[in-house]
């Protein structure tokens, strides 16, 4: 389990985390809503340690994130953030291959190949193993750079906006990739998402954010209602539940 607790982030006058504490469950899927500039990235950041925190704490396994080693904690904990742009030019394989370095330090096992022939199969690339990431689409770049995640085997995978300019077909599939990993391998998954119908159709949990603060948390179905989505988006919305068993959103 992830544990934040009391967390604050401010850039001089500007908060954009303020006295922030979540639980996020193990071996499921959480979603952080809510508006823009509401501090949902940065929370990942601080959680993944790429951005410091002005206070608070994070344990991750019941130790305090501060405490592991660079390599033993990337050996647990993976983070996808939102712009990924490589400044070399990469095969859909070379770049897969290097999440395998905090287990490697750029020297690949056997295991490490069958990490890395794992992740390209599990995500459809083993076909475009050799094409530069340049030359692909929205949806195989985005396949790709979770691929990478993948073979980088965390129990924990924290994921900003994943779903980020790709459309419906490749956004659906994304998802279910995720819900695959959570039901059958037991990854915690934190996603950052925008669209609350993918929130609301995969996760277990929502954390809500509003104001720089997680205002309500909790499972899928007690905190997609009309209310809180007011709250949280100032905007009127009708939520009809067991809609082909999901929940569905309708806007007026």
């Amino acid at each position: 389990m992830i544990e934040v607790k009391n967390i604050r982030k401010a850039y001089g006058e500007k908060m954009i985390l303020d006295n922030v504490s979540v639980s996020f469950p193990k071996g499921k899927i959480t979603c952080l809503v809510g508006g823009n500039g509401t501090g949902k990235s940065t929370l990942l950041s601080i959680i993944s340690r790429l951005v410091a925190r002005d206070s608070g704490e994070i344990n991750l396994l019941d130790q305090e994130v501060t405490g592991f080693t660079n390599r033993d904690f990337a050996k647990r904990l993976s983070i996808l953030k939102q712009s990924n742009n490589p400044n070399i030019r990469l095969s859909v394989e070379e770049l897969v291959s290097f999440g395998r370095f905090p287990h490697s330090q750029g020297r690949l096992t056997t295991y490490d190949t069958e990490k890395i022939e794992e992740s390209l199969e599990f995500m459809g690339l083993s076909d475009i193993r050799k094409q530069y990431i340049d030359e692909l689409s929205g949806g195989q770049k985005q396949r790709t750079f979770l691929a990478m995640v993948l073979a980088q085997d965390t129990e924990y995978i924290l994921l900003d906006e994943p779903l980020n300019n790709l459309d419906m077909k490749h956004s659906v599939e994304i998802m279910k990739i995720l819900r695959v990993l959570a039901d059958e391998y037991g990854k915690t998954i934190i996603i950052v998402v925008h669209d609350i119908n993918y929130a609301s159709s995969y996760a277990d949990y929502i954390a809500a954010v509003k104001d720089h603060k997680i205002i309500h948390f909790g499972p899928t179905k007690d905190i997609i209602t009309e209310g809180i989505m007011k709250e949280v988006f100032d905007i009127d919305m009708t939520i009809v539940d067991n809609c082909d068993n999901k929940i569905c959103i309708y806007f007026k």
